[in-house]
């Protein structure tokens, strides 16, 4: 089986290093918003580009608690996609606002900014745009629509830290950026953990108080909060795991230029697209093919572990059916989710495993169309 993703062997190059700062912590009696946490919002603040971080338990915290300082909750809108993992959309419906959903572009799988005008109302207070995969969105002419309606930009960078929009990071680039560093990630801890990123010292103070159950001093609560706060033993990993990013990233992307190659002759694949003036870190690296389900059904069969990123649009899923937004509502979103398939991707992967994925997944695809 050659897995989608293979933690174990990041393990076992850091291992010796994780396990000793680990175990300091363990030691130290101090578990929660100690020294690591301090030290690893100094050290994202400046890898990131921005003046303030925060840590926080989740990616999905730190969507929430970005609307929630910025006072956004019943009765306003908040444009993004639907083609997105579910949180994008929880969080806002968590402080009681509605998801407006708008359309992809059909190369990027991120919010086509050119149909976000039309969904604006007076009720819209922000956007968030999702970098999907690791492909940063096409920022420019994001900000310039909320720089004229007046709208809040929220970045979902959750499966982007370390790409780069016209060199600048994302997530420093709108009025908030969120991280997250669940374990499967590229810069992931061994359980939960998020990250907001702002300029702005008031958004980030709002934050701080609102990740501690509301209240700056210990005892004192101004408004109902939550408890998002990192472990300390998260932090340390972090810290360790910080240092390999850069590296790591790199490889994902010399993976993903390998598979460009071992697919160039096969034009029923259909490889990513990278906007111009960015660097996209491949969280996945997603393909489009003919008979998506078929074929996700022989890989696993054949010992390769391709995933379905996102097979159900949200604007079509249960929890958003009081939208009232059918199918063919969104036609590219609804299309590219019954097309795409990630590959194993991974800064361990070797050349050998990925010729072996290429070599399977052509063989599938005309084993498929010979079936049609």
């Amino acid at each position: 089986m050659i897995p989608i993703l293979d933690s174990k062997r990041q393990y076992a190059a850091i291992g010796e290093e994780v396990e000793k700062e680990v175990l300091e912590v363990l030691r130290s009696g101090q578990y929660i918003l100690g020294k690591h946490n301090k030290a690893l919002e100094q050290e994202l603040a400046d890898f990131i580009g921005v003046k303030n971080t925060v840590c926080l338990n989740s990616g999905t915290d730190a969507l929430h608690l970005a609307l929630r300082a910025l006072d956004i909750g019943a009765g306003d809108e908040v444009i993004s996609t639907a083609f997105t993992f579910v949180a994008t959309a929880e969080a806002i419906g968590i402080v009681g606002a509605k998801p407006v959903f708008v359309d992809i572009n059909a190369d990027t799988f991120n919010i086509d900014p050119a149909k976000i005008e039309n969904a604006i109302t007076p009720k819209t207070k922000a956007i968030i745009p999702v970098h999907l995969y690791g492909q940063p969105a096409d920022m420019d002419m994001i900000l310039d629509i909320a720089k004229r309606h007046n709208l809040y930009v929220i970045e979902d960078a959750c499966q982007a830290i370390g790409a780069l929009y016209k060199g600048k990071m994302v997530g420093s680039l709108g009025d908030i950026g969120c991280f997250s560093f669940y374990p499967t990630k590229n810069l992931g801890a061994m359980g939960d953990g998020g990250l907001l990123t702002t300029n702005s010292d008031m958004i980030k103070d709002r934050v701080i108080a609102l990740r501690n159950h509301g209240g700056a001093i210990r005892y004192h609560h101004d408004e109902i909060g939550v408890n998002s706060r990192l472990d300390e033993v998260q932090a340390a990993i972090l810290r360790v795991k910080l240092k390999h990013i850069n590296e790591w990233n790199k490889k994902r992307r010399e993976n993903a230029y390998r598979y460009n190659e071992l697919f160039a002759k096969c034009s029923d694949i259909v490889t990513p697209k990278e906007l111009d003036d960015t660097y996209c870190v491949y969280h996945q690296y997603t393909v489009k093919i003919p008979n998506r389900d078929n074929i996700h059904k022989m890989l696993q069969e054949k010992g390769i572990g391709a995933m379905l990123y996102y097979p159900i649009p949200l604007h079509m899923q249960k929890v958003h059916e009081y939208l009232g937004m059918g199918k063919g509502s969104l036609p590219i979103t609804e299309k590219n989710t019954e097309v795409v398939i990630s590959l194993p991707m991974f800064p361990e992967l070797t050349k050998e495993e990925q010729q072996t994925v290429a070599d399977t997944l052509i063989q599938c695809v005309e084993e498929s169309k010979a079936l049609v």
